[in-house]
């Protein structure tokens, strides 16, 4: 009587265990899906704040980051600021699927790795400048490339863009080789090749591949 009664004792236990077992991981997994589904929620909510600063800027500088201290962070984000841009560190998946919402280039070969975005909202060359002098005092942060229209850019591509005065003032040298008179226009294109590409040497020429890329991004801005 007393081993049957054991017996069932520990049927009572282990049924008891088991059921709570169960209940656990039950509820383990509501907790695990209510994660993902956190997950996937915030996924989506970063591609559309990507998407956003992507149409909102002239160009993208792209980083490589090592982990700057939250002080530095801060100072590179600060200065970025000043120079009307914005700075965020970045999933690469989510990144990629935001330029390819947009229609830009996916820039696989720069988008590996711990990645900064430099976006530029209004003032492409100041905001390159900054981030190019912070890279430069500051091993944490390397600059890989970026993005200006549809055209990726390298390292030396960022590099250039620093040289380049804003936007507006692009347009106005621009507007003003544009009003040459037709016959110093005329002589211009009719000179040797060598006379004519020192024309357009240095930043009028790339000014004109900024424009371009420009245009390319913002087609009504080119009417």
């Amino acid at each position: 009587m007393i081993h049957i009664l054991g017996l069932f004792c520990i049927f009572c236990v282990s049924a008891l265990v088991g059921r709570g077992a169960f209940c656990l991981i039950e509820k383990l997994k509501r907790k695990e899906d209510q994660n993902l589904a956190i997950s996937r929620e915030k996924k989506e909510e970063l591609v559309a704040q990507y998407v956003q600063e992507i149409n909102d800027s002239e160009g993208i500088i792209i980083t490589e980051y090592r982990g700057l201290s939250v002080p530095q962070l801060q100072e590179l984000r600060a200065k970025i600021r000043e120079a009307q841009g914005s700075y965020a560190v970045v999933k690469n998946t989510l990144a990629k699927r935001a330029l390819e919402e947009v229609g830009l280039p996916t820039a696989d070969d720069l988008l590996t790795g711990p990645v900064g975005l430099g976006f530029c909202h209004q003032n492409l060359p100041g905001v390159a400048k900054v981030m190019t002098d912070f890279a430069k005092g500051n091993d944490l942060m390397v600059i890989k490339g970026g993005l200006i229209g549809k055209s990726v850019i390298d390292e030396a591509g960022v590099k250039e863009l620093t040289k380049l005065p804003p936007i507006e003032v692009v347009r106005a040298q621009l507007l003003g080789l544009l009003n040459t008179p037709a016959s110093q226009l005329v002589g211009t294109l009719n000179a040797p090749a060598s006379q004519f590409v020192g024309v357009l040497s240095g930043g009028v020429r790339q000014l004109v591949n900024v424009l371009n890329a420009y245009a390319s991004k913002n087609p009504e801005e080119a009417a």
